[in-house]
Order: C-alpha cells, then structure tokens, then sequence
C-alpha cells in the first residue's frame, strides 16, 4: 500500500504540466548510463583492444607461411675480362618462388624452420656464343634456440595475458563507479522530489489554516495580529515552495546530464524505499573484500609485472648463447625431369656465445632498481588491504545504526503526524495561535525529511558495502563480473 502511495506521489508531484514523462527506476537508470557513459565506452574500447592484442600474440605463436615468388627477371650486363683482355656480353633471365613455413616453439623460445625454394635461369653469353640452362630446387630445415636466457615469447605472452586482464579490471572498476554515481544522483533526485512533495504539502496545509484564520478575523473571533502571522506563514511556505522546485528542476538537469539522455526531456524517479534489515557479518565481509576486491589484483599484478622488470634488468649485458643447426637437399639440372637424378645434402650447426666482460656496475644498479620498485609495490599492497579492512568494518559498524535512525525517524513522523492533527484542531478551535502551530508544521516537515534522510543514508551504505566488498548481502551473491569470477579461479 505504501509502495503504491509513493508511485502516486512520484507520478502527481514530480510532474510540472508534462504530457509525457518517463519515470526511472535506478536499475532502469543504471542501464541508461552503462550504455551512454563515455568513460565506460572507452573502457571498453581498452578492453576490446587488450583482447586482440592477446589474440594476436596467440596467433603468431602457430605455423607462420611466407610465399614469394619472382615471376620475370631479366638483366643484361657489358663486362671487361681482366684476364683475357677482351670485353663480354652476358643476358640471363630468371624466375623463382619460394614458401617458407616458420614454427615458433612457445616453451624453449626457439623456431623451426621450413624453406622450399624453386628457381628456373637461362644465362646467355653472346661474346662467346655459349648459353646454359638450369633449374634448382632447395629444401631446406633450420631450427634456432637461443641458450641461458630468459624465454621471451612466455613473458611477452603473460605479458599481454595481465593487460587483458588489467582492461577487464579497469572494465568493471568503471561500471562500480558509474554505479556509485547514478545512485547517489539518483537518491539526490528522490530526495528532491519528497522535499518538494513535503513542500507542497506544508503549503496547502498553510493556506488552508489562512483561509481558516482568515474567516476568523472576519468573523471578529481571533485578534487581526493573527492573520498577519499567517500571511507571513503562508509567504514563507510558498517561498520555500519555489525553492524546492528549483532544486528539484537542478538536481534533475544534473542527473540527465549523467545518464546522458536529453536536458529537455522530463523525468521522475521511483526508487525501491522498501528497508529490509541486513545482517552481516564483519569476518565475512572483510573475507569476501579482501578476496575479490578489483584493486588487490590489480596491485598483484603490478607486483608480478616488477618480477618481469627485474628478469629484463638481469638480462642486460648477460652471459647467453645460441644454437643453431640446418640441414637441406639441393637439387640441380638443365632440365626438370633430370633434377632430381643427383641430389646433394647439405648439413651446418653452429653455436655462439655472448660472453660480458665489465659494465661498471650498470646491470646491478638496474636490477637493484628494479627490486625496490617491487618492494614499494609490496607494501603498497598491504597498506592498501589495510585500508580495505577498515572500511569495511567501518561500514558494517554504520549499518546497524543507520537501521536503527531509519526505524527511530519513521516514529517521529508518525508521532509528528498525530501531534500535528492535535493541534491543527486546536488552532481551529482558537485555543492555539498561528505561531505556536507553525512549530508544529516544521516539527512534521523536519521528520518527513530526516525520515527520507535516513532511508537513504541506510541504501547508500548498503551501496557501499557491496561495493567494498563485492558481495550483495541482500541476495547473499557475489557482485563480481562473471568473467572475473572465472579469472580469478
């Protein structure tokens, strides 16, 4: 009954004249500014791109195929022989093609390698009359590894795999955020709205004692002293009447601006007022934050990228070496159908070292650079799970009295209510004067607003709480994105 009375009231006081109004839930609000936020597109743009990144990193990591091929080669050239004393005229036209297959070996860091290369020349000698003919096949396996060095395809894939995950965070981070916003705004609203409902209550209620007092006078039954106090009432509600609906009409063009939608189009706002008592237990709620609060692993992996800066330092000037070892067939005629009668092989290794002598100390000051920068990051993440700590305790210490202000403020309207009607009936009767009853009016006015007050500290820390910890202690789930709740397991 009383859900449908606010429905009323939202419907009735929060329209000023407009034919068409839309009046906004906070879940209907929360999705208006998900899809219209700026910050959150481009939160999303980040995420989108760490996605690829990481996607194409993958697939470099498989068989890579390389095709080139050289159709049509020609070239003349006039050449002075030294040794014979004479001058010699040579034509050669080629063509060739050549595929080439690389395997990258995600665990050693090493590669594979497949070449297959073809080619056709005709070469012409006109000085000496002389031409020849020729067709090669190359086949050729190559594999590279580089020796005591740090696998820089894992740490370049992790590497991604952390931004991907950091986007994801940042995501989700924003989306709290948002939420954080539109709902304070959105009570803002509310609370706006009730404020300039009480209002106009409290101007009716005025202008109906007037007319009372008013009629009075007329009659010579009260002193004309107390129609002038209750011009003065009545001029004062009004003026505070005008005033709410400023703030109202501001509040609302604040709001919008927020969600993102038209200043010109007119809104009210409906929010859940329902107040459902909530247990919680302080050990779990600071179990559930210090467990599944984004920024804790957004800060561990700031840790885990400074052992990755600590692996690169050390790798400066670094005694390292490389292996490589190939083996091929070589195929030779003047003709296609006779290519293949003498095959050669051919095989090569090799192995080189890199071998620092003296860097004057430059690797070791990088690397020790590198350690306190990590360690930094070490007690920043422990300050920062304090910190966590304590407002969560904080919050759950608050939740208890703010229920408590919400059952205390809904009595002192209720008795406001009832004292007011009390002496509404007194003033009637001549026994009360205009100012002792106006006490009674900003008694009843002030409980309506703190009573809203309440109510709406009481959802905001609720908010808080969910946001802090993660957790919805009102549906007893998790507030963590899915994907993230995957991620971390």
């Amino acid at each position: 009954m009383f859900r449908n009375l606010i429905i009323v009231a939202a419907l009735i006081f929060g329209v000023n004249g407009a034919s068409a109004q839309e009046v906004l839930t906070l879940e209907k609000a929360l999705e208006i500014a998900f899809q219209n936020s700026p910050s959150l597109i481009q939160s999303k743009l980040s995420l989108q791109q760490s996605e690829l990144n990481l996607a194409a990193q993958k697939s470099s990591l498989k068989s890579q195929f390389s095709l080139n091929v050289d159709p049509f080669n020609y070239s003349r050239s006039n050449t002075y022989d030294d040794i014979n004393s004479s001058w010699y005229d040579r034509e050669v036209m080629s063509s060739s093609a050549s595929l080439g297959i690389v395997q990258p070996i995600k665990f050693t860091d090493g590669t594979i390698s497949l070449m297959n290369n073809v080619q056709w020349q005709k070469a012409k000698n006109h000085s000496y009359g002389g031409s020849n003919t020729s067709f090669t096949h190359d086949l050729l396996l190559r594999l590279e590894q580089p020796l005591f060095t740090y696998n820089r395809t894992k740490m370049t894939l992790r590497e991604l795999e952390f931004a991907l995950e950091t986007a994801r965070l940042n995501y989700s981070l924003q989306q709290l955020n948002i939420e954080r916003n539109v709902t304070t705004n959105f009570y803002d609203v509310y609370k706006s709205q009730r404020e300039l409902s009480i209002a106009r209550e409290e101007y009716a209620n005025q202008k109906q004692n007037y007319e009372i007092i008013k009629s009075k006078v007329e009659a010579g039954l009260v002193a004309a002293e107390e129609l002038y106090q209750a011009e003065v009432n009545l001029a004062t509600s009004e003026s505070s009447l005008y005033s709410q609906e400023i703030n109202y009409e501001n509040n609302k063009d604040n709001f919008k601006i927020l969600l993102g939608i038209s200043i010109d189009e007119d809104i009210a706002v409906l929010p859940n007022i329902q107040v459902t008592q909530v247990n919680v237990s302080v050990d779990q709620a600071v179990k559930y934050g210090l467990e599944q609060r984004m920024e804790i692993r957004q800060q561990q992996i700031v840790i885990e990228r400074d052992l990755f800066s600590i692996i690169r330092a050390n790798s400066e000037n670094e005694f390292k070496g490389s292996i490589s070892a190939q083996v091929g067939l070589n195929f030779l005629g003047e003709k296609v159908k006779n290519m293949y009668d003498k095959p050669t092989d051919s095989e090569q290794i090799g192995i080189s070292f890199t071998i620092p002598l003296y860097d004057w100390g430059a690797k070791k000051a990088r690397v020790e650079s590198s350690e306190l920068a990590k360690e930094s990051d070490e007690v920043n993440l422990e300050e920062q799970k304090k910190e966590i700590v304590v407002g969560i305790r904080q919050i759950c210490r608050n939740i208890p009295v703010l229920i408590n202000q919400v059952n205390i403020q809904k009595k002192s309207v209720e008795n406001a209510e009832r004292t007011y009607e009390i002496n509404l009936e007194k003033y009637r009767n001549g026994n009360l004067t205009g100012m002792q009853l106006q006490q009674y009016q900003t008694q009843l006015t002030d409980a309506k607003q703190s009573y809203t007050n309440a109510i709406i500290n009481y959802k905001i820390e609720l908010l808080n709480l969910k946001i802090q910890t993660l957790w919805n202690f009102e549906t007893d789930t998790t507030y963590l994105p899915v994907d993230l709740l995957k991620t971390n397991k």
